[in-house]
């Protein structure tokens, strides 16, 4: 191995070491401002957890130890989507890595920029049957990454790692984002280098340039300019560019609805928002896309899979009415029938198409002021549909999930981002949880609107991890995990993590003592009724065992005896035992029809 070294650093015992493999790759995070790496610590991973001991006592970044790799890799996605940086997540040989292997899968689905890091026993013991041996010849971990990261190699020299840590970094944040995979031996990790500082210029390399079809963008100016009925449909990439894209509405009285992912992105209260389209979505958006009079359907940001098309709707989305708007070039092999693909950086291009429109208005001789005023807020009033409003206002105990979303809406700040956990939890969320965001068209935070829910590979727990990266990322601002007892009887033993680095996060448990979403969806589909039943757990006392405050609810009044514990619940990791109606029923029936199409 190479020996040379240009720096030495200060170990715990206060002597000197050679830069290593692992103390170079901790610069390069330094140097793209990454705060902290989630993982769990092992033999074979040493060096760089040694190296992290070293970086955090010198103020840099940290480990966080999460209490198993799976919810590692939940909280680098949940960092990565708060704070628009790469989320970094690592594991030890063997069950390490393997354990990492759905969380990645996850942020490979969501498109989430992640760096991988697991480790290997050293290159000398390969094929010698080594304690966890990981390597292709034993259980081939890079094998298994193959089909869930964007880039994907062992390192097997110390010349080879700078390179290709740079490569990494340069895909996990390239056009079509995602996780990346670096396996390294220890006695890569162990080896010292030829320099201590990094070689590129890693924050230049990732400045991609704000780049897009300009023949493309003056045919969306001119299709927009000349559309008579128009419905934007925003989805989650167009986070960035929402302050533009809302005002890009307001000049052609477009009508506003978002997919599932896009929720949080528009205020509720918008008087032309018409709601969710897709999964768990409003019957008054499908109703404003089935308007015979409508000419133009703008999609922005979104790739219009299952969850976001309705199933695949031909009628309502995946037709020729459709403009789709996306940065993301592989989105548009989702939507061959568009009669228009505009790529580039979504909010570049709705810059121009302001400047366009306010052209058009000027050259007409408009007064209206550039940029419009916005229109009034409906006080309180949606301009959408819910699926059942008695629910909504329900009193009864049990209380119902629909009330409870009512009333998570009501008792937190508006500025409180929410996490949706796989399952009916989700359902219920997208369709019913609606916070008090004020704002028609001004800017929101570009790396996600309040509201997230991991639609695509479903992973149960996710927004359990999900919600502590988030937190780390924004200590300041409330975040409010909601789950439900499948999944928190899975991944709840992250909730420890809260508690040691006082996170305050609100952890809502939907209590149905039933694995919620499969049960209904057993019920709506003629499925046989079985595997769904759990015993009843007391959530609360397990959440005080961990070191956590803890409420159980029954009722919608038992919440508002929470309300003068309001800044105590925003202040440390607090979890509501929410025991819900068992027999209410979800909002999923566009996904029983895709399941029972598909049969």
């Amino acid at each position: 191995m190479d020996a040379r070294c240009s720096e030495s650093f200060p170990n715990d015992s206060g002597t000197f070491h050679k830069a290593n493999v692992s103390e170079l790759l901790i610069s390069y995070l330094k140097q793209l401002s990454i705060e902290y790496v989630f993982g769990v610590p092992g033999g074979a991973i040493e060096p760089l957890y040694n190296a992290l001991a070293r970086s955090e006592r010198a103020g840099g970044p940290r480990s966080i130890v999460a209490r198993h790799e799976t919810g590692a890799a939940f909280m680098a996605d949940g960092y990565a989507c708060q704070t628009g940086r790469i989320g970094v997540c690592c594991a030890t040989t063997g069950p390490g890595a393997t354990n990492l292997l759905t969380g990645v899968a996850s942020a490979y689905a969501n498109n989430v920029p992640m760096l991988v890091i697991t480790a290997q026993t050293s290159l000398t013991t390969f094929g010698k049957g080594a304690f966890q041996e990981s390597s292709c010849t034993g259980v081939n971990i890079v094998g298994m990454f193959e089909f869930c990261t964007r880039y994907n190699t062992l390192v097997s020299h110390v010349d080879q790692f700078e390179r290709k840590l740079v490569a990494a970094l340069m895909t996990a944040c390239g056009s079509t984002p995602g996780p990346v995979h670096l396996s390294l031996p220890l006695d890569v990790m162990r080896c010292v280098t030829s320099r201590s500082a990094p070689s590129y210029d890693i924050v230049r390399l990732l400045d991609r340039p704000a780049v897009h079809d300009g023949e493309a963008l003056s045919l969306l100016c001119a299709m927009l300019s000349d559309a008579k009925n128009i419905v934007f449909v925003i989805g989650e990439g167009a986070s960035e560019a929402i302050g533009s894209v809302l005002t890009a509405a307001l000049l052609l009285k477009a009508k506003l609805v978002t997919t599932p992912h896009g929720k949080g992105l528009v205020s509720p209260y918008h008087p032309h928002f018409f709601g969710v389209v897709g999964f768990a979505g409003h019957n008054s958006a499908i109703d404003v896309l089935k308007d015979p009079e409508l000419d133009t359907v703008v999609c922005i940001g979104t790739t219009l899979g299952e969850w976001a098309s309705n199933g695949w709707d031909a009628n309502l989305l995946l037709n020729n009415r459709l403009i789709h708007v996306d940065e993301q070039e592989n989105n548009f092999t989702y939507t061959p029938m568009a009669r228009l693909h505009v790529r580039g950086r979504i909010v570049t291009l709705f810059e121009q198409l302001l400047r366009h429109l306010n052209k058009l208005s000027k050259e007409a001789g408009d007064e209206q002021p550039d940029p419009p005023n916005a229109p009034p807020m409906n006080d309180g009033v949606y301009s959408f549909t819910l699926d059942d409003e008695e629910g909504f206002r329900d009193d009864d105990k049990p209380i119902k999930p629909q009330r409870l979303m009512c009333e998570l809406s009501r008792m937190f700040p508006p500025h409180s981002r929410y996490y949706a956990d796989t399952g009916a939890s989700f359902a219920w969320a997208i369709h019913y949880l609606h916070p008090f965001d004020r704002r028609m068209t001004g800017s929101r935070n570009a790396h996600g609107g309040l509201f997230r829910a991991c639609l695509e590979f479903s992973s149960m727990g996710w927004a359990i991890g999900c919600s502590v990266g988030a937190a780390l990322a924004k200590r300041d601002q409330p975040m409010v995990c909601i789950t439900g007892d499948g999944s928190l009887l899975m991944s709840g033993q992250e909730i420890t993590v809260a508690v040691q680095e006082s996170l305050p996060i609100i952890f809502v448990v939907l209590n149905d003592s039933s694995l919620g979403m499969v049960k209904h969806g057993q019920r709506l589909s003629g499925a046989e009724s079985v595997g769904t039943d759990i015993p009843v757990v007391d959530f609360a006392a397990c959440a005080r065992s961990m070191g956590a405050d803890a409420y159980t609810i029954h009722s919608p009044k038992d919440l508002l005896v929470l309300d003068g514990k309001l800044l105590t619940l925003q202040s440390r990791p607090t979890l509501l035992d929410v025991y819900i109606d068992q027999e209410a029923v979800p909002p999923i029936s566009s996904r029983i029809r895709s399941l029972k199409e598909d049969v």
